[in-house]
């Protein structure tokens, strides 16, 4: 049985479409991530397949229930965790909990609360009120929180937007060991190399989902080699890159560029020749296998998506 199911799914607000026919079925015990540009309906998606919103139309299911018609039943069963999860500053990370606890109506919470606080490593900050932890350490409470009533559907909106690297390896961690227990995890993300570890990543832009696969099969969509460039002068480089015949496709990822050929031997001889008789050194030269980055930009500049990603910041 499908954890999630979305059938042709759509939102609309004030005339303007955020969610367009959207189906995507979602595996019970899986991570699966939506990725996107800002404004590309991820958020509202999640919204409504946790009830806050009413879809327009189509049809939404989670652990086999309609989100419509059935909201008690689906609140049950889920946890959601917002890009501004509303933790209380003037609480304890215990008092955070038990007032959460409450909230689901979860009376016999203690054995739950020090399992959570052992899973999360915050036992010992128990005691500290929120309002003076990091960033990471407010959202591995708020995970807490929305794991008190063990919920078999966690809906996580960007959870780590923001937070520093050691943090953001922790969460992962402990969303892994989520996923031992069987509990089925839906994500959005900005950080495609998040996307990477999940089961499955769907693709979505201007409300439309683009492409849904398992990464790897995502990165089989390249077709040709791609082939990063270290040069001089970026910006010069790849404006002459676009133009240049034996170059498919060019990629800015912060100092380098990323082109796709379908020759790599002869084409990066072409390649090299045209910048050198351009004044622009070419420091160095090599295959790279395919990412999610490659993959989501060239989706978007297929379908002629007039947005500029950098690849090394995500989607």
């Amino acid at each position: 049985m499908n954890a999630i199911e979305l059938r042709s799914v759509s939102k609309s607000f004030e005339g303007r479409v955020v969610v367009d026919a959207v189906s995507l079925q979602v595996s019970k015990g899986e991570m699966y991530a939506l990725v996107g540009p800002d404004g590309a309906g991820k958020t509202t998606t999640i919204r409504m397949l946790c009830g806050i919103l009413p879809p327009d139309q189509g049809e939404l299911t989670v652990c086999g229930y309609d989100v419509q018609k059935q909201p008690g039943e689906v609140k049950k069963r889920i946890g959601y965790l917002s890009q501004k999860f509303s933790l209380y500053g003037d609480l304890s990370v215990d008092e955070n909990i038990e007032f959460f606890a409450e909230i689901h109506g979860v009376t016999d919470y203690r054995e739950r609360r020090e399992e959570l606080l052992e899973f999360t490593r915050l036992t010992p900050f128990r005691g500290r009120y929120a309002e003076k932890l990091s960033g990471g350490m407010k959202q591995k409470l708020a995970l807490a929180c929305t794991l008190i009533h063990t919920p078999e559907v966690i809906f996580l909106d960007e959870p780590t937007a923001g937070v520093d690297p050691v943090s953001r390896r922790d969460f992962w961690k402990i969303l892994s060991n989520l996923l031992k227990n069987g509990i089925t995890i839906f994500m959005t993300t900005p950080y495609l190399d998040e996307a990477e570890r999940c089961m499955h990543v769907a693709m979505m832009n201007e409300g439309r989902i683009l492409v849904a696969e398992s990464p790897q099969d995502l990165k089989k969509m390249m077709k040709g080699t791609i082939i990063e460039l270290v040069c001089s002068d970026i910006r010069r480089a790849a404006s002459l890159l676009k133009a240049e015949n034996c170059v498919q496709e060019v990629q800015a990822f912060g100092d380098r560029l990323n082109i796709r050929v379908y020759d790599e031997r002869k084409d990066i001889r072409t390649v090299v020749a045209l910048l050198e008789k351009n004044s622009i050194e070419v420091m160095d030269h090599r295959v790279v296998t395919p990412s999610l980055e490659n993959v989501f930009i060239s989706l978007l500049s297929g379908q002629g998506a007039g947005q500029v990603l950098e690849g090394g910041q995500g989607a």
